[in-house]
């Protein structure tokens, strides 16, 4: 008999070794079949080196240092002064050293596992099988999971364990255990509101008797880290449905969490990124807000309309919110340029968009911002610096932020020059207000697709090329461009990697302080051609907002809200200097994906905005 080197060298012998009885063929080969399993072999080699390390441990001299070292100072301390031997006496009183010997004699003595009390005798019924004694050192952090009342069987379940708790860290308490006691007391006909006293009563640790669930969901396979950035704000405590408040995670929109969970349709599990927090929290699911959204909308389509303010003084006050390009073919409310796009005229119109709004907000055909799944990205030095896109309703100030924007620093930002069909005037020079081009050209630009937006003014093409933009950000520049949301998808792309921001204007009663005096210039068409904003005008800007919001939010990254100018400025540039100059930044996934239908497939875990 040749004796095995090792528990792996005789699994291989033995395999060798086997031969087949004529009888016991079907054994053999189950046999046989077994001991090749990948999981057999690997479980060998861990049990080697298991028993190599039992060999090769390290082994404490002594078990009662601390006590030698305490001993050694006292006699220290009764003999004469001499070299060295105060200066020994002070190293050994100090409370670094001591703590480290006491250290090193609990991990000597293995005594640093908690002492838990025994199991009395008549604590575990007939069936030990089905029910587990579960005990958990109560620490600073929670212990991680919530638990509901089955409306079937009445008894008092886990409905969640959160990840990174202590519950989850244990591995000894799952979703769906039955819990039938904590530090034993009975849970028989209890409420589980009725059952947190008892664990805020608990010292030291916290007992649990469950009987396990007997389902088990199997380990799934690692899956790669899921980051979302959040398209709304959320506050715990004033949530009643959430199942418990001290287990919920507050955020703000824009910031980024990582998800943990999605299994449960109406919570999930997720953390902030980055701030260094290892155990997870409740948030609202998708689903859960979308519905919350679907059934408060109604509320807001039938609000009362707001009582027009008394006329004020009428103030001339420039509020000519162009671009820095001399791009001004047209007003519309608030002095902004009309851009490429048809503005609305009459109320006739207003009544119209504000009936499709109202259609749109019933059907619930477009679904509210929640949250959107971003990536990291590495910004090098050699990459061009992102786009910076302002959008927002008419009046709502965008281009007067893009041009006290620009003005603040011009060696770092700047802006496209338009493109136009029409004959360059004596005041104007080519590539500074605008790039003069033929018809012909124009119209193989649009067919190339090479416009951001356009239009026709006066007979006139007028358009915002890629062109342009590109040339910008070959400058090594911070380009700024103020869009129509609708005509983002041109930009909207992994090779500009626009920072969006949404600006929006404030509640009404902030819009009538802070305009009332504010006069722009109307469209050419107008009777009048210099007017102040009207409550109309209010309120078509709030109507646009929403709209925007409602339809477009998802492609947000920030939210900033035009009340005060030189404030909302400030933020914006703090913003924007911060995009420019950060080293990794979260990039939405959708840039990363090949197609939109493959985007759905392969790149969301959510669905809706991905």
């Amino acid at each position: 008999m040749v004796k095995c080197c090792s528990s792996f060298s005789g699994l291989i012998m033995l395999m060798s070794g086997l031969e087949a009885h004529p009888d016991r063929e079907e054994d053999y080969r189950f046999l046989h079949s077994m001991l090749r399993e990948k999981k057999i072999h690997l479980l060998f080699k861990i049990h080697e080196r298991l028993k190599l390390f039992e060999k090769r441990r390290p082994i404490p001299a002594q078990e009662h240092s601390a006590v030698l070292a305490s001993n050694l100072m006292e006699e220290l301390m009764h003999q004469s002064s001499r070299d060295g031997l105060t200066d020994l006496v002070a190293i050994l009183s100090k409370p670094h050293l001591k703590s480290l010997l006491s250290v090193h004699d609990a991990v000597a003595q293995r005594d640093y596992e908690p002492m838990l009390p025994p199991i009395p005798d008549d604590f575990v019924p007939d069936e030990e099988d089905s029910v587990k004694i579960v005990s958990l050192v109560i620490t600073k952090e929670p212990l991680g999971a919530t638990i509901k009342r089955d409306e079937s069987t009445g008894t008092i379940v886990v409905a969640r364990v959160l990840k990174g708790g202590a519950a989850d860290k244990s591995g000894l308490i799952h979703e769906g255990d039955e819990l039938k006691e904590v530090n034993g007391v009975p849970l028989e006909h209890r409420k589980p509101k009725e059952i947190l006293p008892l664990l805020a009563r608990s010292k030291g640790e916290v007992t649990f008797k469950i009987i396990p669930s007997f389902y088990r969901q199997e380990a799934s396979s690692p899956r790669k880290k899921l980051f979302v950035r959040a398209l709304f704000d959320y506050n715990p405590e004033e949530d009643p449905t959430v199942p418990c408040k001290e287990a919920a995670l507050g955020f703000k929109r824009g910031d980024v969490l990582q998800i943990f969970s999605l299994e449960d349709e109406t919570w999930w599990q997720a953390c902030h990124h980055g701030d260094g927090q290892s155990h997870a929290g409740l948030i609202p699911s998708q689903q859960l807000h979308e519905r919350r959204v679907a059934l408060q909308r109604p509320r807001a389509l039938f609000k009362p309309r707001t009582p027009k303010a008394p006329d004020e003084a009428q103030v001339l006050e420039d509020v000519d919110y162009r671009a820095i390009t001399g791009f001004h073919i047209g007003k519309t409310p608030g002095g902004l340029r009309r851009s490429f796009r048809l503005g609305r005229k009459g109320n006739v119109a207003r009544e119209a968009a504000r009936s499709r709004r109202w259609s749109a907000g019933v059907h619930g055909s477009i679904k509210p911002p929640t949250y959107i799944e971003v990536i990291p990205y590495h910004r090098a030095p050699t990459d061009r610096h992102r786009l910076v896109v302002l959008v927002g309703p008419s009046g709502v100030g965008v281009s007067e932020l893009k041009k006290r924007l620009l003005i603040s620093d011009p060696d770092r930002y700047a802006v496209s020059v338009p493109y136009t069909t029409r004959e360059r005037r004596k005041q104007e020079t080519d590539a500074v207000d605008y790039h003069f081009v033929p018809l012909h050209k124009f119209e193989e630009d649009i067919l190339h697709h090479r416009f951001i937006e356009y239009g026709r003014y006066k007979g006139h093409y007028y358009g915002l090329s890629l062109d342009s933009l590109d040339k910008v950000l070959a400058e090594d520049k911070v380009c700024l461009l103020d869009l129509h949301p609708s005509n983002m998808k041109r930009v909207y792309t992994a090779e500009y990697r626009p920072f969006v921001v949404f600006v929006k204007p404030p509640r009404i009663e902030e819009l009538r302080l802070t305009r009332r005096r504010a006069k722009f210039i109307c469209v050419e068409e107008d009777k009048n051609p210099v007017r102040t904003f009207t409550e109309e005008d209010f309120e078509e800007m709030i109507d646009t907002s929403e709209s925007m919001e409602r339809e477009y939010g998802h492609r947000f990254d920030m939210v900033l809200v035009n009340g005060d100018i030189a404030a909302a400025f400030r933020e914006l540039k703090a913003a924007v200097l911060t995009i420019a100059e950060a080293e990794v930044q979260w990039i939405t996934t959708e840039w990363v994906c090949p197609s939109p239908t493959t985007a759905r497939r392969s790149c969301s875990h959510l669905t809706g905005w991905i």
